[in-house]
């Protein structure tokens, strides 16, 4: 009589034993290995620089549920190194662009798109069932989001961040060692650290890191070599140096720690003390875009005060503003008339706000910040402006 096990179909075809035969080859691998790339979940959040090489090589290594959240479609200024998209997907969906490229390189991968923006509200269902998340955002909150969210489900949270020419890699699950809040219990004051838009970022860079963040899946699904669990990895580009530091779980960690106080999800701008940048209703001490241009209509003594560096203001300005760079303000406060209405302007507000704080405390008291920065103006209201 013929078994069960007899009729069952083989785990690969061949067209995958090809496919995968520099890693059936490898003894940490082999068959077992692959079959547990086959089985495996992994989620990643951002289809931006660090997803991009993450989700390729994850994709042609045969993981077989490949998991995307983003909401944003292609820009030009992406171009430089996302490479999951090209030049064609530009106005398209990250998540559309995302699902062509990866059906091509391995068309035995399924690929589940979440079109969404990651928030408390929906985190548990969106992170919910996957046997790995890897990080990809590139903000505080979201960090924040995805490290709570992985800790209260149980799930390992490979972590990337990069800036300028440096990057960090860990993986943090709870169950073995830290987590991000056990690094960072507090989050950085927003104006001390800047984005990549604000800061720049090397196109390779998130390259580098994205494909590290790729290869720690990887091991923690097939079982192989050390984790990153309780190490940070940093990465100097400019040095091409790579330095390691040794994390410990904090015993008064108010997530993971054994009396813990954070029991459920936050609002996480809040908690990192970030806004909206531009693209909700201005809050207090803040002007939109659009706001701003309704009232310059009827008030054009209105002095825009750009403090950000002479090389962004080269990249794109507007006419009508003054440059006063950051740095520089506190020493150049006697150039400015204390009675004007003043609306501070960086690239996405960040900068500015602390500009405008600075002046407030000053005595300036007719002064307001510019919302989202001029990338907000170019964006809603004086297109011709390049978008960086």
């Amino acid at each position: 009589m013929t078994t069960s096990a007899a009729i069952q179909s083989p785990p690969f075809s061949h067209e995958e034993l090809v496919r995968y035969s520099r890693h059936l080859v490898l003894p940490q691998v082999g068959m077992e290995g692959q079959e547990k790339l086959k089985r495996a979940r992994v989620l990643l959040i951002g289809a931006g620089g660090l997803g991009s090489p993450a989700a390729l090589y994850l994709a042609a290594a045969g993981v077989g549920t490949v998991g995307l959240v983003d909401f944003d479609a292609v820009d030009r200024s992406n171009l430089q190194r996302q490479v999951l998209h090209g030049t064609a997907a530009i106005g398209v969906s990250k998540l559309e662009s995302a699902r062509v490229r990866l059906r091509d390189l391995n068309p035995n991968v399924m690929v589940e798109l979440v079109e969404t923006h990651l928030t408390s509200a929906n985190a548990f269902d969106v992170l919910r069932g996957w046997d790995i998340v890897l990080d990809g955002s590139d903000n505080f909150p979201t960090r924040y989001l995805v490290n709570d969210a992985c800790v209260m489900l149980g799930i390992p949270n490979v972590y990337g961040a990069v800036l300028r020419f440096d990057g960090q890699v860990s993986v943090f699950d709870a169950k073995r060692g830290p987590c991000y809040r056990c690094l960072y219990r507090e989050p950085p004051p927003p104006e001390l650290v800047p984005s990549c838009a604000e800061g720049g970022v090397l196109g390779v860079v998130p390259g580098i890191v994205g494909s590290l963040q790729a290869l720690e899946a990887i091991k923690l699904i097939v079982g192989v070599g050390t984790s990153m669990v309780g190490r940070l990895l940093l990465f100097d580009g400019l040095k091409l140096q790579f330095r390691e530091i040794a994390l410990s779980k904090d015993p008064d960690c108010a997530l993971c720690g054994p009396h813990p106080t954070i029991r459920r999800l936050i609002d996480y701008e809040a908690f990192c003390g970030t806004g909206d940048g531009g693209r909700g209703t201005s809050g207090q001490g803040e002007i939109s875009a659009g706001e701003l241009r309704d009232e310059r209509a009827s008030n054009p003594n209105v002095l825009l005060l750009d403090v950000r560096e002479p090389f962004e203001w080269e990249i794109a300005h507007i006419d009508a503003a003054r440059l006063i760079p950051l740095g520089e303000l506190p020493a150049r406060l006697r150039e400015l008339d204390g009675h004007m209405d003043i609306v501070t302007m960086c690239h996405h507000g960040t900068r500015s706000r602390r500009a405008a704080e600075l002046l407030r405390a000053a005595g300036f008291s007719k002064v307001r910040n510019l919302s989202g920065g001029i990338d907000a103006w170019s964006r809603d209201v004086e297109t011709t402006i390049p978008r960086y």
